[in-house]
């Protein structure tokens, strides 16, 4: 197993080593090539997903095909279409990877037998909470700030994986059309 899963864990609880040769036998592991699927919509999502290396986006599509990203995930975090995963649902969402990306996923049974046994809930629920902060911060940006703004508070958020993201995904990203963003972006190097 990836030693970021074991250091992002042991950050929460310090584990054994027996305990976690344990635990990492309940995860699987997948790589997965620059724009393919891990989730399409309408599929089952059996799994959460760490992200190992490699970068990805949390999208939905209207009825119109229109795109609309809600977020990106990369080295050391959670995604997936989380209402669908933890509701058994069929996915509303696509994550879909913008690099070449290694995942271990954890599925819906094995999630919860680790937060019971291993006691993960706190880890758990710090990184949801965390998410949530993130998400309430995305919407308020998307509803009070100018396009200038928000590509401002991207970079500030985000300084890593700026140049990690197609213009025209962050332009969609970010609501604005790919142009504004080049004006933005050349701007922002004077």
């Amino acid at each position: 197993m990836n030693p970021f899963l074991k250091n992002d864990i042991n950050i929460f609880k310090n584990l054994s080593e027996s305990e976690f040769i344990e635990l990492k036998s309940v995860f699987s592991y997948r790589k997965y090539l620059k724009k393919e699927f891990i989730i399409k919509e309408d599929a089952a999502v059996e799994n959460i997903y760490f992200i190992s290396s490699g970068l990805v986006k949390l999208s939905y599509f209207d009825n119109d095909t229109n795109e609309f990203i809600l977020s990106f995930a990369f080295e050391n975090w959670w995604e997936t279409d989380f209402s669908a995963f933890y509701n058994q649902t069929k996915a509303a969402l696509t994550l879909q990877c913008l690099e070449d990306t290694e995942v271990y996923g954890l599925n819906f049974d094995d999630y919860f037998l680790i937060l019971d046994k291993y006691r993960l809930s706190n880890y758990f629920l710090d990184k949801s909470i965390r998410g949530h902060i993130a998400s309430q911060k995305r919407i308020l940006s998307l509803l009070t700030l100018k396009p200038k703004e928000r590509y401002e508070q991207f970079l500030q958020l985000y300084p890593s994986i700026n140049q990690r993201i197609p213009k025209s995904v962050l332009a969609l990203y970010l609501g604005v059309s790919r142009e504004t963003l080049s004006r933005l972006y050349r701007k922002s190097k004077k």
